[in-house]
């Protein structure tokens, strides 16, 4: 039998080439042993069985075949929440937390209608419904497998301001009646192009729903819909923030007409052109 160090110290090496290899090896660790983060760090030395060390090394063998380890775990951390995730679920990135936080800038703290359209595993939903709980949040997939998982979410936060609707672009909230009703619109479409795809890491490409990534030929497709539908479901003043990719700025900001008063762009942590907030 092996330590808990034992089996994080040989997970490391394992992993070596990846970039984090030492995250990685923990979160492997604590999924297959069952080990909390407290205690990884705490008792180091604590034995583990036969059976917990079995398992770490069948979720690193995994890993190191192209795996994303939030697949093998079930969990991903966004906004400080963890996430179930699954491969019917694009993996949520940290740069998505900056229209949380562009959200959180411009609110009233009222009973806001916040509409978060794509949701896929729930992330900006639950996020916002969690900082903002006298909101009425509104989430929209055209994917049953992806509003299972955002529904399973909400739960397992005890969330009850989300309201979930199933169907394309903005087809629910015409349905609802949500015209002229909504404070905010965000989003975090697809923006990558057909050809992009190709040129993507297998660990994408080869395990994340091509759906939820590709938007089409040029990467904008869906964005651009987004655009010219969204102000039939804003209030006056309402906002709409969109989460967009490397080098799209330019043509984003050709799809805004004269008729919106404000159209800015905010960098992520790398310096890239990533959210759009409009009004």
């Amino acid at each position: 039998m092996a330590t808990i160090r034992d089996l994080f110290l040989k997970g490391r090496a394992l992993l070596k080439d990846l970039p984090n290899p030492d995250l990685e090896a923990k979160l492997l660790l604590l999924k297959s042993s069952s080990v909390s983060e407290e205690q990884f760090y705490s008792f180091p030395d604590r034995m583990l069985s036969r059976s917990q060390e079995r398992h770490f090394y069948r979720l690193v063998s995994k890993r190191l075949t192209g795996i994303p380890n939030p697949y093998l775990t079930g969990s991903k951390e966004f906004w400080s929440i963890p996430f179930k995730v699954s491969p019917e679920v694009m993996i949520p990135r940290p740069e998505t937390e900056l229209i949380i936080k562009k959200v959180m800038e411009l609110s009233s703290r009222k009973k806001e209608v916040i509409v978060d359209i794509g949701t896929g595993c729930g992330n900006i939903a639950v996020s916002l419904a969690k900082e903002l709980p006298q909101a009425q949040i509104i989430a929209t997939d055209i994917s049953k497998k992806s509003l299972k998982i955002a529904r399973l979410n909400a739960s397992l936060q005890q969330i009850a301001n989300i309201t979930f609707f199933e169907g394309s672009f903005f087809s629910p909230l015409k349905e609802e009646g949500f015209e002229q009703k909504c404070d905010f619109v965000v989003s975090n479409p697809p923006y990558v192009s057909e050809d992009e795809w190709l040129k993507l890491a297998i660990e994408i490409r080869g395990h994340e729903p091509k759906e939820a990534i590709v938007a089409g030929k040029t990467g904008i497709e869906i964005i651009y819909r987004l655009i010219k539908e969204v102000r039939t479901f804003l209030k006056p003043n309402g906002f709409f923030i969109l989460e967009i990719g490397i080098g799209q700025k330019e043509e984003v900001f050709s799809f805004f007409d004269s008729e919106w008063k404000r159209v800015d762009f905010f960098t992520d942590l790398n310096g890239i052109d990533r959210v759009v907030v409009s009004q």
